[in-house]
């Protein structure tokens, strides 16, 4: 097993893909086989009191195989990618003393990202200022002009706007703030870190199940988490004080629920709505994890694929990675 090896870096298996893909029974079934614990690496899945509607494993799949990083904050507080990758490094660095694999598992890539590779050095999110700029770009929609904001960044750091589209408004607030906080341009401060902090030997298994059966299995997905209470949650979140201007509740399901909450939707048509958003997000996701280099491209049910392969990179294989249309890659990272 790679923990024996003194010399090598501790082993890391990324269980990932598009939502609905089935991330958590293959990771549990891992970890059965494989004497492995869970890291969440889904970025909804820290919030205490939001269950269904991020499909968090249950109690009982927690009590059979060790999950961590899930229930951590409540969903008023500001979680970053930073704060994520440090509580999951310090977990992992337990699990690895313990003599056993950590199975990291979700769908948020910068959550993964950070985690493996770590974060820039940009110190805490200035909250002052990304409240101002998001009034900004209030003002800008106001006036007819929601790329304003964008135009100013290509201004201050043309390389890193031109790496992120104008209608994506969170990632040019953070820039602005990285950019104003630090000093200098966020694309030259990953161009210094270049992602280069990699402590860990990894097997990173992108799951896709087909775009067929991926659509059924979120569709089927949608309808049993209104089914276990959906609903219900969303008025109970509510009830918590917890409104829809926080950015938990804008996720998918919760910012569907919210309507109907308050009496101006139907369930039926935001259950229409939620399966479509999640497929549209699920194609993100896809797209996003096409670009990681080193992405084993495996179906969730090809159990001989799946445990063969995390068999072979324990013992120390070299992974290969598998792209989605089945050929066999040279892997340039470690």
């Amino acid at each position: 097993m790679a923990l024996d090896q003194p010399n090598q870096k501790p082993p890391v298996v990324v269980v990932t893909g598009p939502t609905g893909a089935g991330k958590t029974p293959l990771a549990i079934e891992l970890g059965r086989r494989f004497d492995g614990e869970i890291v969440n690496a889904d970025s909804m899945q820290v919030y205490r009191h939001m269950d269904v509607g991020t499909a968090k494993p249950s109690l009982e799949q927690r009590a059979e195989i060790p999950h961590h990083v899930l229930d951590v904050v409540t969903p008023d507080a500001v979680y970053s990618a930073g704060r994520y990758a440090n509580a999951a490094r310090k977990v992992a660095e337990g699990i690895h003393a313990r003599g056993k694999i950590v199975l990291l598992t979700g769908g948020t890539g910068l959550y993964i990202r950070a985690f493996l590779e770590g974060l820039l050095e940009t110190g805490e999110a200035d909250v002052e200022m990304r409240k101002e700029l998001e009034r900004q770009h209030a003002a800008a929609v106001a006036d007819d002009d929601p790329s304003r904001l964008h135009r100013r960044l290509r201004e201050l750091d043309p390389d890193g706007a031109q790496s992120i589209h104008p209608n994506d408004i969170r990632r040019t607030i953070r820039a602005l703030e990285i950019h104003w906080s630090a000093g200098r341009p966020a694309s030259n401060l990953r161009a210094d870190h270049a992602f280069g902090d990699r402590p860990y030997r990894t097997l990173h298994l992108a799951l896709d199940p087909g775009r067929d059966a991926l659509i059924e299995r979120i569709d089927q997905r949608c309808n049993e988490m209104i089914e276990k209470g959906l609903l219900r949650e969303a008025r109970e979140l509510r009830e918590l004080g917890y409104g829809p201007e926080l950015r938990p509740m804008q996720a998918i399901g919760y910012r569907h629920m919210m309507p109907v909450v308050d009496g101006s939707d139907t369930l039926a048509h935001a259950l229409e709505i939620m399966c479509r958003d999640t497929r549209r997000f699920a194609r993100r996701q896809r797209t996003w994890l096409r670009a990681v280099p080193d992405a084993r491209w495996i179906r969730p049910d090809d159990e001989k694929e799946v445990f063969g392969s995390v068999e072979a990179f324990l013992a120390g294989e070299e992974p290969v990675r598998i792209n989605r249309s089945g050929q066999r890659c040279s892997s340039h990272r470690t």
